[in-house]
């Protein structure tokens, strides 16, 4: 059974067991999250500048919309003003920056009835964030930027969270992935070619649920929660933004969700930052959570700015929400 809490008062330790355990969290709007909102929105309304964001595919040949929306991807992530932000969202969703964890945040864009379904814009089937190599204490926290409607949210399937499916995650590697899959992704315009884990086995999306949450609340989720992107029929583009935190203390005791189905090589841990400092994970910590080997020309940590393409368009655990 999957609960859904809307605005727990529950401290951050015990939400944790219970995300671990397959619940979802839902908090109503605050002032940090809409400042990180009216920040994201300050970008995109410039970038795509005249047009309304939200209907400029109606407008513009898919070529243009990415190359608008590519580089603004990096630009959000790197900007200097959102790293503070986050910090803030994750200080008022009770979590201490001592020892939470997180990784930069992602900046989607989900166009409507199959506009751009590659690269930047590549809508991730069913899927479990840790067969991208994501440790199993990880939390997942999104968020709207603009308003949204069922057929344009995200899918949860819980009825996966016990039961595993044949996913390829034990041909993925993470630090392979780094060097080349995610610097490709502006590249990909038409068709995504990248190889990475997904389904190799019929699925079923149904029963689904599905969180239909205003501007300025976060859902918050584990990253062995399968889920999906809802193929959007909303005729608007759904502009999200989802980041990723760790708990050290979890991490150190091996507290986590189940491993059902993960086979992946690897470990995104290194790309967590303390939130009070910014300070690197622990090198024991990442030692206790790698595996398999790290082949040569392989790059641990990715680096945008090193990257020949404009834009990461994938979370660890894409999201392609």
């Amino acid at each position: 059974m999957t609960t859904v809490f809307t605005d727990s008062t529950m401290p951050d330790e015990r939400r944790r067991e219970r995300l671990y355990g397959g619940d979802l969290f839902v908090t109503s709007p605050s002032p940090a999250v809409r400042a990180l909102v009216d920040f994201a929105r300050e970008l995109i309304e410039d970038a795509f500048a005249p047009y309304d964001p939200v209907v400029a595919q109606h407008e513009l040949p898919v070529e243009k919309f990415v190359e608008i929306f590519g580089p603004l991807k990096p630009k959000f992530i790197h900007h200097p003003k959102t790293k503070g932000l986050i910090a803030d969202v994750v200080r008022g969703l009770g979590s201490d920056l001592d020892e939470t964890y997180i990784d930069v945040p992602r900046l989607r864009g989900a166009t409507s009835d199959g506009y751009l379904t590659a690269g930047v814009g590549y809508a991730f089937p069913l899927h479990r964030d840790v067969w991208w190599s994501a440790p199993l204490a990880q939390i997942n926290w999104w968020l709207p930027i603009y308003d949204f409607e069922s057929e344009s949210s995200m899918a949860f399937h819980p009825h996966y969270w016990t039961s595993g499916i044949s996913n390829g995650s034990e041909e993925f590697n993470y630090y392979v992935y780094n060097a080349t899959g995610r610097a490709q992704a502006a590249q990909h315009v038409a068709k995504d070619t990248r190889k990475q884990p997904g389904p190799r086995e019929p699925v079923q999306a149904d029963p689904q649920l599905r969180v239909v949450c205003p501007v300025g609340s976060v859902i918050g989720f584990s990253a062995a929660q399968m889920h999906s992107t809802v193929p959007n029929t909303s005729g608007r583009t759904r502009f999200s933004i989802d980041f990723r935190t760790v708990n050290v203390a979890d991490l150190r005791a091996g507290r986590s969700a189940p491993n059902v189905d993960t086979q992946c090589e690897g470990t995104s841990l290194r790309d967590f930052r303390r939130g009070s400092d910014q300070a690197a994970m622990p090198a024991d910590v990442v030692a206790q959570y790698d595996s398999g080997e790290i082949p040569e020309g392989a790059v641990l940590v990715f680096d945008p700015n090193a990257a020949k393409a404009p834009a990461d368009s994938m979370a660890i655990g894409p999201n392609g929400r």
